[in-house]
């Protein structure tokens, strides 16, 4: 494979692996908040033995994410020099941005949060854990901002020629609120809400079918449950509205996750299909009708662009795109089905008993994790051959002096120190579960 390959391999392995954990930090920081509010109302014990564990497992997955997120920014000068250098003034601002409102945020309140339960007053440390909290999600915030530029560039002018070419920012709040920058936050974050959600579930679900911790993984059942089916809902909005974007600004995209190869007007929607590429079709598709140009254009006659209308030299690699797109879809169904049982379940009193249900919660953490994965890589697949959409191509921003060789043996290496984080992630995490809570009366959990 050549040096392009390798690059695109190497920053998206690491890019996923990483994304594992800020999700869960970001869902786990808006439940750390809902439990300790529940304690300053109530002041009940539980909630506070709660927040405290809780607490271990979000550093855990902090840490993980502070630690893996490093190396895309050293990638960047060693594999991407070129597209660095195009967009450094875009991200050097967005970045800058991320320091300040959500780097030096998180970094001055998270030893409060981790260890001042008993040296600052119950409001204080609860203004701590919302401040962390606060943090993550502007970290989120500046880092979609800079990756929906690149979807859909605004606000900006072209200096320079040929290699010495870079974006130049004219108006930095048209580069923040570029055209697809807060549906894409918004389905991110949620997104996010929902992996912390389903954690928080999982987790309990285990615990009830040990028959370990009862009430402590009641409460934290309905908490994880709460937040997951408000997250669901909000997530359905969410994603109608990013579609839709998609479908306006980049047209390309929006025909290979749709699967939509010749411009059309009463499109069906396909559920499920094996993308065609060589016949432009879309093999063993199972469909409804005028669907799609009713929910896309309001409708059911509307016309959608295809593929036709786009040099092939600049189609996305369709086959990846669609059918990530539909996991990402078919995760969020999972995620609509586990929630609706527990929530039948618990309301009938059953789901305790439910041995079959509650296995299934605590394998459902995967799906949230899966559909945000395939969430990232529908939107980066489908921008292809593009790293800026219509400016800059993915072959152009390739570091110039690197070669395969070099990709390859960073890529062995980080496969290394990558599965061993992983695996001392899950043994940490698993020991913490395992140990448990522990009993309310234990000193650790004496109120402050």
């Amino acid at each position: 494979m050549d040096a392009e390959i390798l690059a695109r391999i190497q920053f998206a392995f690491t890019i996923m692996f990483h994304y594992i954990y800020p999700q869960l930090s970001i869902g786990l920081g808006l439940i750390l908040v809902i439990m300790e509010a529940c304690y300053l109302k109530t002041d009940n014990p539980l909630y506070f033995q709660m927040t405290r564990w809780w607490t271990k497992v979000f550093a855990l997955t902090f840490v993980l994410g502070v630690s893996t997120g490093i190396v895309m920014e050293f990638e960047f000068g060693t594999n991407w020099s070129t597209y660095s250098r195009y967009v450094g003034d875009v991200f050097g601002s967005a970045l800058a941005a991320e320091g300040v409102f959500a780097f030096f945020l998180e970094s001055g309140f998270l030893g409060i949060l981790l260890f001042g339960w008993h040296r600052v007053g119950r409001k204080m440390h609860f203004f701590s854990t919302v401040m962390v909290c606060l943090g993550a999600h502007f970290s989120a915030i500046w880092i979609i901002v800079a990756n929906s530029w690149m979807q859909t560039p605004t606000g900006f002018h072209i200096v320079g020629e040929g290699l010495a070419a870079r974006a130049e920012i004219t108006d930095f709040w048209a580069m923040v609120f570029n055209p697809s920058s807060m549906d894409r936050l918004a389905h991110s974050i949620i997104g996010c809400w929902l992996s912390g959600a389903f954690l928080v579930i999982s987790i309990s679900a285990y615990y009830m079918l040990k028959k370990q911790h009862f009430e402590f993984s009641k409460q934290t059942m309905k908490i994880g449950l709460t937040v997951a089916s408000i997250a669901l809902v909000m997530q359905f909005f969410s994603g109608d509205s990013s579609v839709r974007g998609v479908s306006k600004n980049q047209p390309a995209k929006f025909a290979a996750i749709e699967g939509i190869f010749e411009t059309s007007k009463g499109v069906q929607l396909n559920i499920f299909g094996i993308p065609n590429v060589k016949d432009e079709r879309i093999d063993y598709s199972i469909a409804i009708p005028k669907l799609l140009s009713y929910l896309t254009t309001g409708d059911a006659e509307g016309e959608i662009k295809g593929l036709n209308t786009v040099p092939k030299k600049d189609w996305p690699n369709v086959r990846a795109v669609f059918q990530t797109y539909h996991l990402m879809i078919a995760m969020w169904v999972c995620m609509v089905i586990c929630a609706v049982l527990a929530l039948y379940l618990w309301s009938k009193k059953k789901l305790f008993s439910a041995t079959w249900v509650l296995r299934l919660l605590v394998i459902s953490v995967l799906f949230p994790q899966i559909g945000n994965q395939a969430g990232w890589v529908t939107a980066e697949m489908g921008r292809f051959p593009w790293i800026v959409q219509d400016l800059l191509r993915i072959s152009d921003g390739l570091s110039k002096s690197v070669t395969a060789n070099q990709i390859l043996g960073s890529i062995i290496m980080f496969g290394f120190v990558y599965f061993f984080l992983f695996v001392l992630f899950i043994y940490i995490l698993n020991e913490k579960i395992v140990h448990g809570p522990g009993d309310i009366e234990d000193p650790a959990y004496r109120r402050v």
